[in-house]
């Protein structure tokens, strides 16, 4: 990224006067200011802070920015096209525009950091946390990751370039390097020093691994241990030796998933040869958790996972991550006409039948979309294993066979009303054979799709529902044949 890459934003002087009279320091560039606008503009919607920025009114923007916590003007930048946003944030201080920053997605990211100029650029990624900034220069083009490593001090530098060293998806990707260690042959008041001094550049010192002469985990020790201790303790008395740990390479959402299971604020990350390296904070691991239950929701819905905020994004864009599925299912779909059609000849006998398609493969398409709903939410949470196929076979084809009873007799009721008794025994029926084969499919297709090492919210509802509609027709044409003799 060049200078001449970079929008050209009006300036502002270096402080600005909000209405109540005090100043407020202002990063670089910013807002001009220009008349007062309109007063039911001021007065309007006061939670949306695009519509503020777009009269161009400073002290408006400044009093709204204060006034609001970073996560929610986190998420009014990610609301807002690049021009807006970049303007918007340069009217924060120095400080809080850097707790607003990492509350941003890494797509906002780099659309605000367009918008700034060389020295603010360096000055805003070098206070980023490590683990926070590797994650960015992932998902930035090669140049602008360049340019960026090559801006920071050493220390940062080589943080960065470790991190970025490990694999995509990775615990290694999201960990803070930045650790305090305690030696385990320390008393409690020696430690409580090393904390004191150390602990300023560390992202947490509630978590304090212990390890040996080669950096090896021993065990874990809480702030809240050593406060409570007597200072003459010795830290080996206190550690906990056998602590949960991950490495570095292991699977992101695995450890988070671990965390959230036993309820740790922080969890050790270390190497091949269980050299500390880092900690797996709380806050990170929650974005992992959302991430993968956002990529979760949008493959169960038969769309492919974007980055960036909803708002944000264009309808072409949001149509363009959505048409590659709906195409496949469109094609998936002509196995429903070419059952149809093969079964033309029973259709003409018993016209009757027609009316009934779409209940019988709606009832089947939902009965199964549910059990692969419940079956990927299961694998994701680690309620359920590969090595339970067989369980989950018997169990979900059970459940789908009480359903399907329960909903023959509704189906049975409403066939006897309108078309006669004999049809309505064959949706009876049909009923139940497709809702038991439909929640044995769809509670077993997402842990096939683990064993085949495919992502299981692949085996998206829409995906299940297509496949439940031709072969439900088939078994409801075939039900037909036996009970019409047709």
């Amino acid at each position: 990224m060049t200078q001449t890459d970079l929008p050209v934003v009006p300036t502002l002087p270096a402080s600005a006067t909000t209405r109540s009279g005090t100043s407020t320091s202002v990063r670089s560039t910013a807002l001009p200011a220009l008349p007062d606008p309109a007063p039911a503009v001021l007065s309007g919607n006061r939670d949306s802070l695009r519509d503020i920025v777009d009269c161009h009114h400073v002290a408006a923007t400044l009093e709204w920015l204060e006034n609001h916590p970073p996560h929610v003007i986190a998420d009014q930048l990610g609301r807002m096209d690049a021009v807006s946003a970049g303007m918007a944030f340069r009217l924060l201080d120095k400080d809080r525009a850097l707790d607003v920053f990492e509350e941003l997605e890494p797509v906002d990211q780099q659309q605000i950091l367009t918008g700034l100029r060389d020295q603010s650029f360096r000055d805003l990624v070098e206070e980023m946390d490590p683990d926070d900034r590797a994650r960015m220069l992932r998902e930035a083009p090669a140049k602008v990751a360049k340019k960026v490593l090559a801006g920071l001090s050493p220390r940062e530098r080589r943080m960065t370039a470790a991190l970025l060293g490990y694999p995509e998806g990775s615990v290694g990707l999201y960990m803070t390097p930045e650790v305090v260690a305690l030696p385990r042959n320390l008393p409690v008041g020696q430690a409580l020093q090393v904390v004191r001094t150390e602990g300023a550049n560390a992202e947490t010192v509630y978590t304090l691994p212990v390890v040996d002469a080669g950096r090896r985990l021993i065990g874990v020790v809480e702030l809240r241990e050593l406060v409570l201790s007597s200072p003459d303790n010795m830290i080996s008395d206190l550690v906990e030796s056998e602590p949960m740990f991950v490495r570095a390479t292991d699977s992101a959402e695995k450890a988070a998933r671990l965390m959230q299971g036993a309820n740790l604020i922080n969890l050790p990350v270390v190497d091949s040869e269980d050299r500390l390296v880092g900690l797996l904070t709380i806050d990170d691991a929650v974005e992992v958790i959302e991430a993968a239950d956002s990529e979760d929701v949008a493959r169960q819905a038969g769309a492919t996972p974007w980055a960036g905020h909803y708002m944000a994004a264009g309808v072409f864009q949001l149509a363009r991550y959505r048409a590659l599925w709906l195409m496949l299912l469109l094609v998936a779909a002509t196995l429903t006409v070419t059952v149809t059609d093969a079964f033309e000849g029973t259709l003409a006998q018993a016209a009757h039948l027609a009316l009934f398609i779409p209940l019988l493969i709606g009832a089947g398409g939902n009965a199964g979309a549910q059990a692969a709903t419940s079956c990927v939410r299961a694998l994701a949470v680690g309620e359920v294993r590969v090595s339970d196929l067989f369980k989950v076979i018997w169990r979900e084809c059970r459940v789908g066979l009480l359903l399907g009873a329960m909903l023959a007799v509704v189906g049975m009721v409403i066939g006897a009303i309108f078309v006669g008794t004999k049809i309505a025994l064959v949706v009876g029926i049909t009923l139940v054979i497709i809702c038991g084969w439909a929640a044995t499919i769809g509670g077993t297709m997402p842990l096939l799709a683990k064993k085949l090492r495919i992502d299981p919210a692949v085996i998206s509802a829409p995906m299940v529902t297509t496949l439940v509609d031709a072969t439900g027709l088939v078994i409801y044409f075939m039900t037909a044949k036996v009970v019409l003799g047709i």
